[in-house]
């Protein structure tokens, strides 16, 4: 007799953020993702409502990639007691290593800051996690590679497919008497000017697709030229650039664009700055990993050359008195916390300055606000006018769109039983179920939150 096999949608629905998937088979639990809530504080108080599963039964945690997304709630969760292994590509442990405890060190920093101004409704407020218990959580980390097939109690087995997006990112696809189930994490696109194309499929009875952009298409759009005339015009008015970027992926493809523009003279020679411990961190990664991108040894010298690092805090500040041209690249990448705050703060009052965003800006975040139009915008409980000039570069993105996506899934044998369409926001998400019904017939669904489905 077929033993339950059950998934239950805890996150990614209705919003990009907080990916989990409970699954349950017999008597074992898995977690596919185990990442923060972002964005609108409707979603983000989810980080701090009880889990609908005790922690401390879960049996594994499979992460698709390292993004804080996707595995920001790891120290939270072992807080709450889960002690068993995590399982990712080795890529993806390595950018954990920098991004869990960088979380961990803002939850503190953000607690401590609220504190010290009293803008916090919680008195005293406190973080959802430590730097110390993100260092912890890692110790739980197990390397997976790619073609290894792995055995989980019980009788499930997992395999790991890359799929572009970020170093180590990977599809995983679960088999359980006979029956499977993929979840594709975010994936990556066809042409991405550093990172390879996603990995075709293997056949799956179930599969759970992303639909960041599955209502819409990346513009046409010669990047470079597009980072380069923002960058001559803020130069030409005397101001300076900041880049809010993720510290993962996008970092370094700025970097690279910014590289190739000096080289080519389609730029002036001011200084690049790039303000992120974390994206520091995961640039030296990046440049180690050379089998699992497409630029040379070559290329990754001349970015490093030409980039100065802001290691410290007070570097930082000296950094944020400087009135001359320059570039600022800091994170988070959506403005949502992180170093990139103090300097929007000192330059989002002046005409002379540019903040150019590099991709998808969730709901309800700053980034969100800025490129649609806000006048001010709040930080650290204060409201800031905005007179810098605002741009978002969207076809940036290193998600596929729904085309990409549909052609991607193309080159999967066979077809899948059911799909179930996840983060996304509600319109994009549906749009996805309807280009998927379209392209292949398939029949497809969009979970909401907290539903369950039997396999």
């Amino acid at each position: 007799m077929n033993k339950p096999f059950q998934v239950q949608f805890i996150g990614a629905t209705g919003t990009v953020t907080g990916s989990k998937y409970l699954v349950t088979y017999d008597r074992h639990r898995l977690l596919i993702d185990c990442g923060l809530f972002q964005g609108i504080k409707n979603v983000r108080k989810r980080n701090w409502a009880e889990l609908p599963f005790p922690a401390d039964q879960i049996d594994a945690v499979l992460l698709t990639h390292a993004h804080i997304d996707h595995s920001g709630f790891l120290p939270a969760l072992m807080r709450r007691g889960f002690h068993g292994p995590v399982y990712s590509s080795k890529a993806t442990h390595m950018l954990c290593k920098v991004l869990l405890p960088d979380a961990g060190y803002l939850q503190e920093e953000d607690a401590r800051y609220a504190n010290k101004k009293k803008f916090s409704k919680h008195e005293p407020a406190e973080p959802l996690y430590t730097e110390e218990d993100a260092r912890k959580v890692l110790k739980q980390f197990k390397d997976i590679e790619r073609g290894e097939v792995l055995h989980l109690p019980g009788g499930m087995t997992a395999t790991f497919t890359p799929t572009g997006h970020i170093l180590g990112a990977c599809a995983i696809r679960l088999e359980y008497q006979g029956k499977s189930i993929t979840f594709s994490g975010d994936v990556g696109r066809c042409n991405d000017a550093i990172m390879y194309p996603p990995e075709p499929l293997q056949e799956t009875d179930y599969l759970v697709v992303e639909s960041t952009y599955g209502d819409r298409l990346h513009k046409e759009m010669d990047a470079e030229e597009a980072i380069a005339d923002v960058i001559n015009r803020t130069v030409k008015r005397g101001g300076i650039v900041l880049m809010p970027a993720f510290a993962v992926g996008r970092a370094q493809l700025i970097l690279h664009y910014i590289q190739r523009l000096r080289d080519q003279q389609r730029i002036p020679n001011i200084p690049v700055f790039l303000n992120s411990p974390m994206a520091i961190r995961a640039t030296n990664i990046f440049f180690d990993l050379h089998e699992q991108h497409k630029l040379t040894e070559e290329d990754c010298a001349r970015m490093d050359d030409m980039t100065i690092y802001v290691k410290t805090t007070e570097e930082s500040i000296e950094l944020m008195s400087r009135k001359e041209p320059c570039v600022i690249i800091s994170a988070s990448g959506m403005a949502s916390g992180g170093r990139v705050l103090h300097h929007l703060k000192a330059l989002v009052g002046s005409p002379r300055n540019s903040v150019l965003f590099l991709g998808y800006q969730a709901q309800g975040t700053r980034g969100a606000s800025l490129i649609n139009g806000a006048e001010a915008i709040k930080i650290h409980g204060e409201y800031h006018s905005v007179q810098a000039e605002i741009a978002n570069l969207d076809a940036l993105s290193s998600h596929g769109d729904y085309r990409e996506i549909c052609n991607w899934l193309k080159q999967m044998p066979g077809h899948p039983r059911k799909v179930f369409i996840t983060h996304g926001e509600a319109g994009a998400a549906d749009c996805m179920r309807q280009h998927l019904k379209q392209a292949f017939g398939w029949e497809a669904e969009v979970p909401e939150y907290l539903d369950t489905v039997e396999l």
